[in-house]
């Protein structure tokens, strides 16, 4: 990307995701889509998370920002599905061993395998250094034993990337990383039912025991192993919301040109034209930001740089995407609050954005402990 402008093969690539995504089977709801998720595969989709070579050597930041969000304006069903077996899987492309590697990455991108990220629970959210599942050394290996919640893809999945407690009352240095199989003796879950029909659930680890091999990147080190995956999938959060953004702008574009009120087109209303403008002024903001960030990613900005900056991407994008889906909804009025209309389920789905992957007070917080100094912002 140069001088902001997406070059001829970024914008060659967005014309492809766009038409490998049409068309797709219609999503189920609530439940992990295994359908839809290997039509992605079969697409070749799903092999945009990964980058070049075999085995892949992992995700670019843009590249992955703009397949996320040119997805979004086609179907966000679609958009979740990739996205969640990126989240999933790439620690164990970045941290696993070769036999990891080997066994899942190939079968995530064909589709065949549905990973899960499985970091959250009950009294460990945006504070992860809280996590109380325990693993404990048992041989040569692991067991674990405790709860995980609102995990996506749970209970359905094949792969998880785990992370436990292996040091207690050691914070975020006491976490450890590790690849669980879905069909592991033990391991249990259920769904959850949410506001927008999406695949998450609670998983309960009842002694589940996981070889040495399991271990993602080295023990008491999965807090450095989580956070390397969200400076990556932060941006495209971010990219996600201003996909979902876009495509409420595009039809309220058509919506207030068609829509007549007094005689004349809804967009005749200097009010309606301003607030048009406002909402793709802060859709663009948004998007530059979210670039930015990958593009810094990609550079390789330090350790200090790119957690900022991924913060910042997602918390300006996530909420700019509220702002612009219910503004969107305002000048569609009632029809857009019916279910099934387009704008009805993009304003469900979108209020998912500013929570999960660190809830918007975590991003400011981050921003501000790197921007003044941890001592300063307790």
């Amino acid at each position: 990307m140069s001088g902001f402008r997406l070059s001829g093969e970024q914008r060659e690539y967005v014309r492809w995701v766009r038409e490998a995504a049409s068309g797709l089977p219609a999503p189920v709801p609530g439940r992990v889509d295994r359908a839809l998720v290997q039509a992605l595969g079969e697409r070749g989709v799903l092999r945009g998370l990964f980058g070049p070579g075999d085995p892949p050597s992992g995700a670019a930041a843009l590249r992955l920002c703009l397949l996320r969000e040119t997805i979004a304006q086609i179907r966000t069903e679609a958009e979740t599905a990739l996205a969640l077996q990126g989240l999933g899987s790439y620690p164990i492309l970045q941290s696993g061993s070769p036999e990891l590697v080997s066994r899942w990455i190939p079968a995530v991108i064909s589709g065949e395998a549905v990973a899960a990220f499985a970091l959250t629970e009950a009294g460990a959210g945006s504070d992860a250094a809280a996590l109380q599942l325990r693993a404990e050394r048992d041989g040569d290996g692991w067991v674990l034993t405790g709860e995980k919640l609102w995990i996506s893809n749970a209970p359905d999945a094949d792969i998880y990337t785990v992370f436990a407690r292996t040091t207690p009352d050691a914070g975020a240095r006491g976490v450890t990383a590790f690849a669980v199989p879905g069909t592991s003796p033990g391991l249990s879950g259920e769904p959850l039912d949410m506001l927008s029909p999406h695949p998450i659930g609670r998983l309960v680890f009842d002694g589940v025991r996981v070889g040495a091999g399991a271990v993602l990147g080295e023990v008491d080190r999965g807090f450095t192993v989580a956070m390397r995956t969200l400076d990556l999938f932060r941006p495209s959060v971010g990219a996600f919301a201003v996909g979902m953004a876009q495509a409420a702008l595009d039809a309220t574009l058509t919506h207030v040109r068609e829509r007549r009120v007094y005689g004349a087109p809804l967009a005749n209303q200097q009010s309606v034209a301003h607030r048009v403008a406002e909402m793709a002024t802060e859709l663009e903001a948004a998007r530059l930001l979210v670039y930015a960030a990958a593009a810094a990613y990609d550079d390789g900005a330090g350790p200090d740089e790119q957690p900022r900056r991924s913060a910042m991407a997602k918390l300006y994008a996530t909420e700019a995407a509220q702002r612009i889906v219910d503004g969107c909804v305002q000048l569609h009025g009632a029809a857009a609050l019916r279910r099934g209309h387009p704008l009805e389920h993009l304003y469900r789905d979108v209020r998912a954005l500013r929570i999960y992957e660190g809830a918007s007070e975590v991003q400011r917080s981050l921003i501000a402990r790197n921007l003044i100094g941890r001592e300063y912002t307790r």
